[in-house]
């Protein structure tokens, strides 16, 4: 009986140690700044991008042109 009991009290302690690392993990995923740092990361690298740099370069010449045009008219 005391050697069941030890057993239950250590498998009580590991689930609770799971349970501390599974929250410390969790917490460390959805902490607010770290978020926020990997979505800048990932919309500089797309905006690295060779097709989105050109793309972007296009409309803003279209913006200018079109700007440029207005003016003198």
């Amino acid at each position: 009986m005391a050697g069941d009991t030890e057993r239950i009290e250590q498998e009580i302690a590991k689930a609770r140690e799971d349970l501390a690392n599974t929250l410390d993990a969790l917490a460390e995923r959805a902490n607010p700044q770290r978020l926020a740092d990997d979505a800048k990361s990932r919309a500089v690298a797309t905006l690295q991008t060779p097709a989105v740099k050109y793309t972007i370069a296009g409309v803003g010449a279209l913006v200018l042109v079109l700007v440029v045009r207005k003016i003198v008219s």
